[in-house]
Formats: structure tokens, C-alpha cells, sequence
């Protein structure tokens, strides 16, 4: 199998990993972190689809897409910090003042997991951050120490993925997912 990473940048691609099956539900779309949670609570529905859509055309894409062939099989969300809800979070802490890239959302769809998705798609969003001035990638995943992670609950990633992708720690968090510590990971980009 050979794994493709590209700019989230095809929509229909983007509601076949993240959508729902019906068009109404109320699913994140990997918008709890992008937006506003004002903004994310008001979205109901197929608005929030529409407004992935209208990411999805902006410059740049609200992430990367990994492709087997032409079928969409996960997803990594990447995006300036400064232009998520970490420029303001008070459990996540900022170390510098560099204008660092945030890496929060990695998800596989089920049938291709344990295939080495997740890795390729850290990669391509370090990729993607990087050709457009990254210094530096940030991500926020779950320090879990071997022990089993809900799926639902695993797109923040976890610690031995970002390891292997050459993020290292550098700052404790006080934010707590599924019961497992997040922790700041950041690669140097420079």
C-alpha cells in the first residue's frame, strides 16, 4: 500500500473521513479547536459542513488528507496556533513566542488502521506546515503509557507516534483526555 498526503483542500474528501452519515448530525468536523466555541456551538447540522467546505477553499487547507490510491483514508488537522483556540487555551501553555504551527486532530478510518496511516499523516502535515514558514510544529497528544485509548478519544494522538516523528517534549499540560494526560510536543522546524 502506498499512502498519499495532500492539502485537505477537496471537500467531498474531507466529508468522507470526518462527515456524518446523515447530513444532519451535529458531528465535530474537527472544528472544536479551529473556531470560536461561540461559533462552534452555533453551527448546527449541515452549516457545519459548509463551513468545512469553505475551509476547504481558503489558503491555506484546514489540513492533509492521506489517500490509498484515490480513496481518502485519514485525516491530520494543521494550522497556524494563532489561529486556533490554543492561542488561548489556559491548560496548554505556550513556551515561546514563535509563530508555531498546532498539529491537534489525527484520524484513520476504520478498516485502514494499524497500517502506519497515522504516521504518514503526521508527516505530511509536518510537510505541509512547513512549506508555508512553519518554524516550529506543536502537537498536544495523550501521554498514555501503553495503556489502551478509546478510538473516539485517540485524535489527539499519542505520545510514542510523535516520538517516532521526531517531536520531543517540552512542557507538561494540565489537560486531560480519556483519562490520560496531554502533554506539549513540539519539532523544530528551523
Amino acid at each position: 500500500m502506498a499512502i498519499e498526503v495532500r492539502p485537505a483542500a477537496v471537500f467531498e474528501d474531507v466529508h468522507a473521513v470526518l462527515g456524518p452519515k446523515s447530513p444532519g448530525a451535529n458531528v465535530c468536523w474537527c472544528l472544536s479547536y479551529r473556531i470560536p466555541s461561540k461559533l462552534n456551538n452555533e453551527l448546527r447540522g449541515p452549516a457545519r459542513g459548509e463551513y468545512v467546505a469553505g475551509l476547504c477553499r481558503a489558503d491555506p487547507p484546514p489540513g492533509v488528507l492521506a489517500y490509498d490510491g484515490d480513496e481518502p483514508v485519514g485525516w491530520a488537522a494543521v494550522a497556524p496556533r494563532s489561529a486556533t483556540s490554543f492561542a488561548r487555551n489556559r491548560k496548554i501553555p505556550h513556551v515561546d513566542d514563535l509563530p508555531v504551527w498546532s498539529l491537534w486532530c489525527v484520524r484513520v478510518r476504520p478498516g485502514h488502521r494499524k497500517q502506519g496511516i497515522s504516521h504518514a499523516l503526521i508527516a505530511g502535515a509536518v510537510d505541509f506546515a512547513r512549506d508555508r514558514g512553519a518554524p516550529v510544529v506543536e502537537a498536544y497528544p495523550l501521554d498514555n503509557a501503553g495503556a489502551r485509548v478509546d478510538l473516539t478519544m485517540a485524535y489527539a494522538g499519542l505520545r510514542k507516534n510523535f516520538e517516532r516523528a521526531g517531536f520531543v517534549h517540552v512542557a507538561d499540560t494540565t489537560s486531560v483526555l480519556a483519562g490520560h494526560p496531554r502533554i506539549l510536543m513540539r519539532l523544530d522546524l528551523r
